[in-house]
């Protein structure tokens, strides 16, 4: 037991006195050491080297360092980092210790080997590669098995990691069931992870993915197949021979086909589908499989199918005809036919049609087709029994009409229980000779006349030789004359106004019995509604009722001739114009009223009125501006109405209205017209200041209504061309009880002025013109009597610095005397005198003035005249037209 501790003691000692590195002199030892410890460094790693003095109980030792090249260490440090390594770092590496002047021993020498990075190399078996195989990926660098591998696709990113269809294992990658997406660009990089060490990246390798071979199923015949046929289907593949064929049908493998062809039989009672069929290759070598084929439908085509038809005669079938039958067989034409009675061949027949006859080949009939072509033949036809009727039919003739009149049309129906005849037609007796043949059963007679009557038969006939029918039994035909409608309208007015009553009436002319209903009609063919009967009254009558009319009776299914058209044209409530000559009053003498409604209308009589103020109860105009007071005998058959003898009372306004009719129907009241007088009136006067016809625009004119006696209510009236106006209007500006004053004068102020009571009574009347040029002649405003003295005078509205400058006067367009003075006098006035007068000068020229003379109860009368001259006088009126 103590030697065994004294051995432990020793050992313990030997092992305590070794771990200082002393020499067996007692001199510390420096020691080298190096990471990474490895006999090759690559370019670019960091190399640690570390010198530890061992031994000798010193801690503050001061270092040296043996490089291959100066400076390569830092002297005085126990470590010596290199953090990347190149060539000229190879060589061996020595350190010592330095303590007080004491140097420990140098280190042993480490060598420091420094080679380029390797570059990883990428190899790929196989290559190309078809889809669904497996390519192993391998990287190596050198022969080293210190280095781990990453795999990059496409980029520096992409990683390729460990994946269901990716797996790494060393220096491999494993691409299991490679698909599109594995087609591309890959390489490979070695790595030392614990010193941080890549290797340069391998060459870039494309895997490239080829296309399996693709498998296509042909079909043969090509184009329709038909049931009964027997169908080769091959399975092509390109590009390879040594192929094990795999068939599939609905998408289930059929194991006992390999063969690169079948055949399959469509079952003759198979009409729609044979099946989906696809197929696909399988061999030993690469590539071990194809893609496998489109499905292919195989669809089935029904054969034809032949029918039996009779093809005349139509119908029931009688003994001793002859049939023809047809073999109908659709899509193709060149046909052979075989036909079968009672499912026996009939040698002798292989056309289309057959003829047989009847009784003695009656029986049940199929037929089927034959032809070199696709298809080949049909389906046999469904048997056709042929029956015989054993009675000879009759025929039933028949009429829509029997009593007609001419012009109608009749129509004979000939029926037979079986179709397929022709038609005979006879009249008055059966066994002539046919009046026509038909092959319809109808027979229609157009527009009879009354020879076309009488007794009617038919009878039918088919075949060759033809088979006949019995008679039928006789119908009769009566035709009488057509009757005709007669239109008339009541009142027969060719000019019919809104609001009159209109009656039309039709009469049946040769038409028997009165047992007629009536259409009536408007622009035909439009039917009046709801009117039957021979009357057809519009009341009232509007324009939208205008229009051609007629009528025809109907009784049962016979019409009467339409009547001729009656055109009714409806217009609007007419309004008459009502006219007065002599328009101005010579005393004594007769005036006439003349009232003209349209010219084209008829039969009106005529109602007179004298227009009073506005007064409640008595007929008015619309505007209310007057009353209407009917003259003496007021209501007249004649257009025109005569006051005689005229006087001083008759003067002031006139309408007039037309009626016609039972009830009456009235025009609208004509446009007043006036009377006028241009003598001084003994109820009242009308004067003017200035007291002449013509005056300048811009001044100013007065009128006067001087009143006499109890006249009461009086008021200025005016009438001109386009209008007429009553009172002394408010835009005058100035008005004082019996005096309208006009402050400025203007064109349109002309006019024929007068004074109106209140009660109906009327002052002469002043016609006043306002000439709008610088000139105008004065005349006196009222008449003179024959041998007066008269002065005609031409004022001018710029007098300048010669108030009486030469002056031209003339008469009915002749110039007659020259005047320095500007006024012309005629001492005593005769008829010679009358005429029309003007007046001009460097200033300008006037209107021209009509004066009248007349005896010791004639007037001057003094006309203004702008194109039509208007002349007032003391009883008289003149107009003339005057050219410019």
């Amino acid at each position: 037991m103590e030697s065994t501790l004294i051995c432990v003691l020793l050992l313990l000692n030997t092992l305590i006195n070794s771990g200082h590195s002393e020499d067996d002199d007692g001199v510390s030892k420096a020691v080298l050491t190096i990471h990474p410890n490895s006999s090759q460094i690559f370019s670019g790693e960091s190399v640690t080297l570390r010198c530890v003095i061992q031994g000798g109980g010193v801690t503050d030792w001061e270092y040296r360092w043996l490089t291959p090249s100066p400076d390569q260490c830092p002297q005085k440090e126990h470590v010596c980092i290199i953090s990347a390594a190149e060539f000229s770092h190879s060589g061996d590496y020595r350190c010592l210790g330095s303590h007080q002047q004491q140097d420990s021993k140098w280190s042993d020498a480490v060598r420091l080997t420094v080679t380029p990075l390797p570059k990883a190399t990428l190899t790929v078996e196989p290559n190309p590669v078809f889809p669904g195989e497996t390519v192993t990926l391998t990287c190596s660098v050198r022969s080293d098995s210190i280095w781990s591998y990453q795999w990059y696709k496409e980029r520096n990113d992409n990683v390729v990691s460990q994946s269901v269809g990716h797996t790494r294992t060393g220096d491999t990658l494993t691409i299991s069931n490679v698909a599109e997406s594995d087609h591309g660009l890959y390489w490979c990089q070695g790595e030392i992870q614990s010193r941080s060490i890549s290797s340069i990246i391998s060459d870039l390798v494309t895997i490239t993915l080829n296309a399996l071979p693709v498998a296509s199923v042909s079909v043969s015949p090509r184009g329709l197949l038909y049931s009964g046929e027997t169908v080769s289907l091959q399975c092509v593949i390109p590009g390879y021979t040594d192929w094990t064929y795999r068939w599939f049908r609905y998408n289930h493998h059929l194991p006992s086909q390999t063969s690169k062809a079948i055949d399959i039989t469509i079952p003759i009672t198979l009409t729609v589908q044979l099946g989906q069929y696809r197929c696909e290759g399988l061999r030993t070598d690469r590539p071990q499989r194809s893609q496998p084929s489109n499905v292919v439908t195989i669809s089935v085509t029904a054969l034809p199918t032949a029918s039996v038809k009779i093809v005349t005669p139509q119908g029931l079938l009688y003994p001793g005809e002859t049939v023809t039958l047809q073999c109908d067989i659709s899509d193709y034409t060149d046909w052979t036919y075989r036909w079968f009675r009672y499912n026996k061949k009939l040698l002798i027949h292989s056309r289309k049609t057959i003829t047989i006859s009847l009784p003695d080949q009656a029986g049940q009939y199929q037929c089927v087709g034959m032809r070199k072509g696709r298809p080949q033949k049909s389906y046999h036809s469904s048997a056709l029994p042929i029956i015989i009727t054993d009675y000879q039919p009759s025929t039933t003739l028949t009429s829509d009409k029997e009593d007609v009149f001419t012009g109608d049309r009749v129509t004979l129906n000939c029926t037979v229980e079986s179709p397929g005849w022709k038609f005979y037609w006879y009249r008055h007796t059966p066994d002539s000779t046919p009046v026509t043949t038909t092959y319809g059963n109808s027979y229609t007679l157009s527009w009879v006349s009354v020879s076309d009557g009488g007794q009617y038969w038919c009878r039918a006939g088919r075949g060759d030789p033809v088979y006949y029918t019995l008679y039928s039994d006789p119908v009769q035909i009566n035709i009488t004359e057509r009757p005709v409608a007669v239109l008339t309208l009541q009142p027969n007015w060719t000019q019919i106004f809104i609001g009159e009553t209109v009656t039309m009436r039709c009469d049946i002319q040769g038409g028997g019995d009165s047992d007629w209903n009536y259409r009536w009609y408007k622009n035909s063919p439009v039917v009046i509604p709801f009117n039957i009967k021979p009357e057809y009254r519009i009341s009232p009558v509007y324009m939208s009722n205008s229009g051609s009319y007629t009528c025809e009776g109907v009784k049962g299914n016979k019409f009467c001739k339409t009547s001729e058209a009656v055109k009714l044209t409806v217009s609007d409530q007419p309004q008459p114009v009502l006219r007065i000559s002599p328009q101005w009053l010579n005393p004594g003498d007769s005036v006439t009223l003349s009232c003209e409604v349209d010219k084209t209308s008829t039969d009106w009589s005529f109602s007179w009125y004298r227009t009073v103020p506005y007064r409640a109860g008595l007929p008015s105009l619309s505007d209310k501006s007057y009353s209407l007071q009917p003259l003496s005998g007021n209501v007249t058959t004649e257009d025109s109405y005569t006051l005689i003898p005229a006087g001083p009372t008759h003067t002031g306004g006139y309408v007039c209205r037309a009626g016609r009719g039972d009830p009456v129907y009235d025009t609208l009241y004509s446009e007043p017209q006036f009377l006028w007088s241009g003598d001084l009136q003994p109820s009242a006067s009308l004067t003017v200041n200035p007291n002449r016809t013509q005056h300048f625009t811009s001044k100013s004119l007065s009128l006067i209504c001087e009143l006499k006696g109890n006249s009461t209510g009086w008021r200025l009236k005016r009438h001109t061309e386009t209008a007429w106006s009553s009172e002394c209007p408010s835009t005058w500006r100035s008005i004082t009880e019996s005096t309208c004053t006009i402050t400025s004068l203007d064109t349109w102020y002309s006019g024929v002025f007068w004074c109106e009571s209140g009660s109906g009574e009327n002052s002469n009347a002043v016609n006043i013109t306002v000439n709008d040029g610088d000139v105008i002649l004065e005349s006196p405003v009222h008449p003179v009597t024959e041998g007066d003295s008269v002065t005609l005078t031409c004022t001018f509205r710029h007098q300048g610095t010669n108030s009486k400058p030469k002056t031209d006067f003339y008469k009915d367009g002749t110039l007659i005397k020259n005047e320095t003075t500007g006024e012309m006098t005629i001492p005593a006035v005769s008829k010679s005198d009358e005429g029309f007068y003007k007046c001009k000068s460097d200033e300008g020229e006037s209107p021209e003035s009509w004066v009248t003379m007349r005896g010791e109860k004639s007037s001057v009368c003094v006309c203004v005249c702008v194109c039509v001259c208007v002349c007032v006088c003391s009883g008289v009126l003149m107009v003339k037209q005057v050219f410019f």
